[in-house]
């Protein structure tokens, strides 16, 4: 059995009954269920359609999501979550290179490397270096002044703790901005680089080891442990190449207005829908978010 979801971003809910019946109709499915008036609405399916993607890519045109996962164990018992351009809706590197004067140059590495154009640590070392002698300071004021929440973070964050779920942020970014994010969303634990500092300013350079795609991989591999859960209770997040090897391991990896080349590889693809989409793929409703 599998469940189709169709979701639409919560600002612009442009999800009509029609639409939904349309589709319904078209593939045989179940009675329809809405989640949210308007927003995410899902019904079940005997088999998966032979033409999902086409589907898809015409909804697409119409500001429409639409996910197909197998019914069973949909509800997942860890959130495993990239922060920059996830959690967050900046990428932390790129403000503190516009404090730096080095914006444009590390705004273009930044892009490279998680379009998958470049290797990782060796753009993150690259980019670092160019924070050279910032000093520490701005951290803070970055983070008070240029960093925001990602729409739908705090619910599907407040939703899926209240329902037993353990939550760990993992980024390619930093402590000093995983620190701040975690405790504000309530993550059980963050992972991130480190920034190396020396007398009040940036040494640039990064703290080793560097936390790249393996590290994310081999966090889910430990937490799951740790907490006795398999892949399949894991729900994974992230829009960049680094997060690729997490979302190909969980149980529902999704692709979060991710790059193209990132999307292509992901199955759970959403680029309209905010966080909140998170939820309604494991069929929790509107009447059910917390926070």
């Amino acid at each position: 059995m599998f469940i189709a979801t169709l979701l639409c971003n919560p600002q612009n809910s442009c999800l009509s009954p029609a639409l939904v019946e349309s589709l319904r109709n078209a593939w045989g499915g179940g009675d329809a269920l809405w989640l949210a008036p308007d927003v995410a609405a899902e019904f079940s399916l005997e088999h998966q359609p032979d033409n999902q993607w086409e589907v898809w890519a015409d909804l697409q045109d119409l500001g429409v999501d639409l996910v197909l996962q197998r019914a069973d164990r949909r509800r997942k018992k860890m959130l495993l979550a990239d922060m920059d351009s996830t959690m967050i809706q900046q990428e932390c590197i790129d403000e503190l290179a516009e404090e730096a004067g080095v914006g444009p140059r590390v705004k273009e590495i930044t892009a490279r490397a998680m379009n998958g154009e470049l290797d990782f640590d060796g753009a993150l070392r690259e980019r670092v270096a160019l924070l050279k002698g910032l000093p520490v300071a701005v951290i803070e004021q970055v983070l008070d002044s240029r960093i925001t929440l990602m729409p739908g973070g705090a619910a599907l964050m407040a939703t899926m703790k209240v329902n037993g779920a353990y939550a760990a942020l993992v980024s390619g970014g930093f402590t000093a901005f995983t620190k701040r994010i975690a405790e504000q969303l309530g993550f059980d634990e963050n992972r991130a680089n480190t920034l190396r500092v020396a007398d009040g300013v940036l040494t640039g350079e990064v703290g080793m080891p560097i936390l790249g795609r393996e590290a994310k991989v081999d966090a889910l591999e430990q937490i799951t442990t740790r907490l006795g859960l398999e892949e399949a209770d894991v729900m994974a997040v992230g829009d960049g190449a680094n997060d690729l090897g997490m979302l190909g391991r969980a149980g529902a990896g999704v692709a979060l207005h991710a790059k193209p080349s990132v999307a292509a590889e992901c199955d759970i693809r959403i680029n309209n829908g905010d966080l909140t989409a998170l939820l309604y793929i494991q069929g929790y409703a509107l009447t059910d978010f917390k926070g």
